[in-house]
C-alpha cells in the first residue's frame, strides 16, 4: 500500500538513500532538508525529479519551520503515515572539552528536533488513529564510549522518547521504532560534514597526547571494521522500507542493523527487554 512519508535530513547519507529507495517502491515522499534554495539546491532538484517526491524546506532546530513543514504536508496530502527522524549531527571529543553551549547545540539538533517533529505530527496521526515514527539512533544507544558522550547522550534521549511513546500512543494506533545503525561511511562519519565537536581548546590541550592517542586508536578500530565488513548505507534505507511495509503488530521497538556487532546488538536488546519486563512486574504496571 502506498504511504505518505516525511523524512528529515535528506540532503545526504541515509536520508537521501531513503528517499530514492522509497520512491522506487512507489511511496509518496516528503523529503525534508534545509538550504533548498541555497547550499542544497542541487540535491533538492535531483530528488524533486524522482517519482512521488516533494522536497520541502525544514530547519529542525526551529519550532516554526518544523511546524510549517509538517502542517503544510498534512494539509496537502491529508495525512502523514510515516515520519522518519533521520537528521542528526555527529560529534567527538572529551566531555570536559565541550562548552555547555556546544553540548546544548548537540541536544538541539539530535534530541529536541525529535520532540519538535513528534509534537507537529502527532495531532494528525492521533486523529487518524494510525501512524509510524521511525527514529534513527545509534548502535551504541544503550551504552556509551569515550569521546562520544554528548552524541550518545542525545541518542539515548531519542531511545527514551521512542520507548516511552510506544506505550503512551498504543491506544492511538501509532507505532514507534528506533533503527540502531552501526558505523557506516556516510558524510556524518567521513568528515565531509562538520560535526558538533569539543570546542574548549585549552581543556583539550591539558589532557595531552594520551587522550588523543586513545581517541585515534578507537577511530582507527571503528573505521577499520567499517572497511572490513564493507558497511553499505543502503542497508539502512532498505531497513526503513522493510519496517514501513510490515503489518501493524509485527513492528519491533528496536531494529538494529549492524553487521560489525555480530549479533551482540540483538542480544543486548533482548536482555534489556527481559529485565524491563521483570522490573515492571515488580512495580506492578
Amino acid at each position: 500500500m502506498k504511504k505518505i512519508i516525511f523524512i528529515t535530513g535528506t540532503s545526504t547519507g541515509f536520508g537521501k538513500l531513503m528517499v530514492e529507495t522509497l520512491s522506487k517502491a512507489g511511496h509518496i515522499i516528503i523529503a525534508g532538508m534545509r538550504g533548498t534554495t541555497g547550499k542544497n539546491e542541487g540535491v533538492a532538484k535531483e530528488l524533486n525529479a524522482l517519482p512521488n517526491v516533494e522536497v520541502t524546506e525544514i530547519e529542525i532546530t526551529d519550532d516554526e519551520s518544523v511546524n510549517t513543514a509538517i502542517h503544510n504536508s498534512v494539509n496537502k496530502y491529508g495525512k502523514i503515515d510515516v515520519l522518519v527522524n533521520n537528521a542528526a549531527m555527529a560529534g567527538y571529543g572529551l566531555l570536559e572539552g565541550y562548552s555547555v553551549a556546544q553540548f546544548q547545540k548537540m541536544m538541539d539538533v539530535n534530541l529536541y528536533s525529535v520532540l519538535r517533529t513528534y509534537q507537529a505530527v502527532l495531532p494528525s496521526m492521533r486523529a487518524e488513529k494510525n501512524g509510524l515514527v521511525i527514529n534513527i539512533t545509534s548502535g551504541a544507544s544503550g551504552f556509551t564510549v569515550p569521546f562520544m558522550i554528548p552524541y550518545l547522550t542525545s541518542k539515548f534521549g531519542v531511545e527514551a522518547i521512542t520507548e516511552g511513546l510506544q506505550d503512551e500512543l498504543k491506544d492511538y494506533g501509532i507505532d514507534n521504532v528506533s533503527i540502531q545503525p552501526g558505523v557506516y561511511p556516510t558524510e556524518m562519519n567521513t568528515g565531509v560534514k562538520t560535526g558538533i565537536n569539543a570546542d574548549k581548546e585549552d581543556i583539550i590541550a591539558a589532557y595531552g597526547n594520551a587522550a588523543t592517542d586513545q581517541f585515534n586508536a578507537m577511530g582507527a578500530a571503528m573505521f577499520g571494521k567499517m572497511a572490513e565488513y564493507k558497511m553499505d548505507p543502503q542497508v539502512i534505507a532498505d531497513g526503513v522500507l522493510k519496517l514501513i511495509e510490515m503489518e501493524k503488530g509485527e513492528l519491533p521497538l528496536r531494529y538494529p542493523i549492524d553487521a560489525i556487532a555480530r549479533g551482540t546488538d540483538h542480544e543486548f536488546i533482548k536482555a534489556r527487554a527481559d529485565i524491563k519486563a521483570k522490573w515492571r512486574a515488580n512495580y506492578g504496571f
